[in-house]
């Protein structure tokens, strides 16, 4: 079986560690070119040293990480450190990297690779807000027949997270997000109606406890004390279904729907309106996952993580 080549552009955040870590563990089936980092979970220099400690714990030091855009298009930078914590990864017990972020900027480093790659070849996995993809697309827009497919963890069909009506990701940059969606190229789409399904349960949260340095990592992230308790009967790994889609799309179900992106200041900032039911009769931009089958997932998400240092 060949193996699907991917870029992951990423914000972490402790589901972004989950999500590179099970790209990680399927090497057999997922070539990872190289990480992107952005501004979003926290600002871009640590975003930036957490890829790179993220990629230590999995003793891949010789994977490229290449920092990217330090604040959205437009509207000044807003930062999710009170979910994550004040460095991104709280809990996780990882060291700093020895080791540095790649010099060529992350959007100059997309730009190429698509250029490298056949048409359609590459897949795009932004899993934090999409300042990079966008800026990309703006610049060299006759590459975009080079990207296969976007995998995108961003928006909501229903309430959001960070405002009542938008998702954290597309809130921070939603110019960012209508340039993307507006690109032509297919997307697959989680939203949070699909990633609040992903919950790993108590009793597997605590087997990630015995796998090693990175079940470890995540087991601290998930375990650590977090602000208004976040009771619920597990815990949601929202960009971690990302990479699972590619390993595991049969897990997954959807349809496909016009998303329209609000970038207006104001309460609706950020939102997502997906056409569910064609209403708009407007032509679909993207495959909208729905529904998970969450205790098969981490399941298999478990037997990835025992491939894992």
């Amino acid at each position: 079986m060949s193996r699907l080549p991917i870029i992951i552009d990423t914000d972490p955040g402790q589901d972004d560690a989950a999500a590179l870590w099970l790209a990680l563990a399927h090497r057999d089936r997922l070539d990872l070119t190289f990480v992107a980092t952005v501004a979003g979970n926290v600002g871009l220099d640590l975003t930036t040293a957490n890829a790179l400690r993220i990629l230590d714990a999995a003793e891949r030091p010789d994977m490229p990480v290449h920092r990217g855009a330090d604040r959205p298009l437009v509207y000044d930078l807003e930062i999710a450190d009170y979910i994550s914590g004040p460095d991104g990864l709280a809990g996780a017990g990882l060291p700093l990297s020895s080791r540095a972020a790649h010099e060529e900027h992350a959007v100059d480093a997309l730009i190429a690779a698509l250029r490298a790659a056949p048409a359609p070849g590459l897949t795009l996995c932004p899993l934090g807000p999409l300042t990079n993809l966008a800026l990309a697309f703006r610049l060299a827009p006759e590459l975009l027949p080079r990207v296969e497919r976007i995998v995108t963890m961003g928006g909501a069909i229903g309430l959001g997270n960070v405002t009542p009506a938008a998702e954290f990701n597309v809130y921070v940059d939603p110019h960012a997000a209508a340039i993307v969606y507006g690109c032509g190229r297919p997307i697959v789409m989680f939203g949070l109606g699909v990633t609040l399904q992903a919950l790993a349960s108590h009793d597997q949260i605590a087997r990630f406890r015995d796998l090693g340095r990175c079940g470890r990592s995540l087991h601290g992230m998930l375990t650590r004390p977090r602000p208004g308790g976040f009771g619920t009967d597990g815990h949601p790994m929202h960009d971690l279904c990302v990479i699972a889609w590619l390993l595991w799309p049969e897990l997954f179900s959807g349809r496909d729907c016009f998303v329209d992106v609000e970038c207006a200041a104001g309460p609706q900032r950020g939102r997502t309106t997906i056409d569910w039911n064609g209403r708009t009769r407007r032509a679909p931009n993207a495959h909208v996952i729905a529904t998970v089958e969450a205790r098969d997932l981490f399941e298999r998400v478990l037997e990835a993580f025992a491939r894992l240092p």
